[in-house]
């Protein structure tokens, strides 16, 4: 390996093959390598046979029925795409929607005093909507009216709230907003993982709010889009996108050292014997000592700031209450249930060439806060009826102690649990600012969907 390239990117997970792919598109000369023999990393897709594999280290029951290995494809880390978000239009800007085909998530739930409701997407379904009581429903309404007409250069939309000082807690008391309307305004609609976000500015709320909204608006449904075959294409799409601008790519590489030399900066990666030298790299946590043991005179490099128990689970059936639904997102608020975070569905089914016919995938995940994970799962898995099989993950999430910028050594974030990407590509614009200098602008376009 006596070439010299700009970057080495390590693991092929979505976070790291998005950044490869722009900074191929960048023009930098990028290595990409991964211990694994396929794309994905942390955030592949699994056939049924790699899915009891890796699980079960066995395959699954004849008793099952569960139909054609090569029909499936199980997400290990369950999130969807907003329509309008940022993912999209990095998508849209890298023009990475040639590899890929999408369809509607049909619908986005909410839980809320012991079972399901949908989250309104059109004016009907508001009113119609057990969410909220009918004096209410004017509240709720007068607080989206101001939402849709707030412009920054006009004082007189904003009804006397600076929302770049004044509290999320500020603008709900304005509005006269029940507790609960606020736990479903909050996460089912901002987002937010849990509580912190009321006592801090509400402009990021607000943003949020409005971006959801914007995604509803999009294609009807929910605000979510997915690609067909699964979250696995995702990664491969933006690896084609790399190789096409020069990119070159290693799989089934196993990286002996990454290494530095004595000024502490990076030099290069040691594989198999062979060294290759860059100027910096990039790569998921695994790569840097995450749940190993430090080396006597090593650096930590990451440190862990928490779990997610993620329950995969096959059913024959779509989940009661989602309108028999193809697939849905799901969020059960953390004040619903007396947690500290709140607990996310996501199920997908044939409809989107991930299962065989009549199967549907429900992927429950929260940020564990006990030392019984399993029973925080369990205000979920009620509302899933029949589960014909299950596998449960308990991941620990690892964060960079540095930014990278003194050693040239970039390291992403493990996934969270969200039931979406606004995180991840919130990694890929750190990341790329630390390695660049300089923020990444994206183009707008359109994402064509099937309906």
């Amino acid at each position: 390996m006596d070439e010299e390239y700009d970057v080495i990117v390590l693991g092929t997970g979505l976070t790291e093959c998005i950044l490869s792919g722009l900074l191929s598109v960048d023009g930098q000369k990028v290595l990409h390598m991964d211990r694994n023999d396929y794309y994905g990393g942390d955030s592949a897709s699994l056939n049924l046979t790699q899915l009891y594999q890796k699980f079960r280290q066995t395959g699954p029951s004849e008793n099952l029925n569960l139909g054609r290995d090569r029909d499936y494809a199980v997400d290990l880390i369950p999130k969807f795409i907003l329509s309008s978000g940022e993912l999209t239009r990095m998508l849209v800007h890298t023009d990475v929607t040639r590899y890929l085909e999408f369809k509607v998530i049909a619908g986005s739930y909410v839980y809320r005093d012991g079972k399901i409701s949908k989250v309104p997407s059109t004016e009907m379904e508001a009113v119609r909507s057990p969410l909220m009581g009918l004096f209410e429903k004017r509240r709720a309404k007068n607080f989206f009216q101001y939402l849709q007409n707030w412009k920054e250069e006009d004082p007189a939309t904003h009804q006397g709230l600076d929302i770049n000082k004044c509290s999320m807690k500020d603008v709900y008391t304005k509005f006269g907003l029940e507790a609960g309307t606020q736990d479903f305004i909050g996460h089912a609609m901002a987002l937010w993982l849990d509580d912190d976000y009321i006592t801090k500015p509400a402009r990021a709320t607000v943003d949020r709010i409005i971006l959801y909204t914007q995604s509803m608006a999009r294609y009807g449904k929910s605000p979510y889009i997915y690609p067909l075959y699964g979250l696995g294409e995702l990664p491969q799409a933006f690896a084609r996108l790399s190789a096409i601008y020069g990119g070159t790519y290693m799989l089934d590489k196993k990286i002996e050292s990454v290494n530095v030399g004595e000024d502490g900066k990076f030099t290069g990666v040691t594989s198999a014997g062979e060294t290759v030298k860059a100027k910096k790299v990039i790569g998921d946590p695994s790569y840097f000592g995450a749940g190993q043991d430090l080396e006597s005179g090593g650096k930590v490099r990451v440190i862990e700031t928490g779990k997610v128990i993620r329950a995969i689970c096959l059913l024959k059936h779509p989940i009661p209450g989602t309108d028999e639904a193809d697939s849905c997102q799901i969020i059960i608020p953390q004040n619903q249930v007396g947690r500290k975070n709140d607990i996310y569905i996501a199920a997908v089914s044939s409809a989107h060439n991930v299962a065989a016919q009549n199967v549907w995938i429900a992927i429950v995940s929260t940020i564990v806060e006990t030392s019984v994970p399993e029973r925080e799962i369990l205000p979920a898995l009620q509302l899933l009826g029949n589960v014909l099989d299950k596998f449960v993950s308990i991941t620990p999430l690892y964060s960079p102690t540095s930014p990278g910028t003194a050693d040239n050594i970039y390291i992403t974030k493990s996934y969270d649990a969200t039931s979406h990407f606004e995180t991840v590509v919130e990694d890929v614009f750190d990341v790329w600012q630390r390695v660049k200098g300089e923020k990444l602008v994206l183009k707008k376009r359109e994402v064509e969907v099937e309906a």
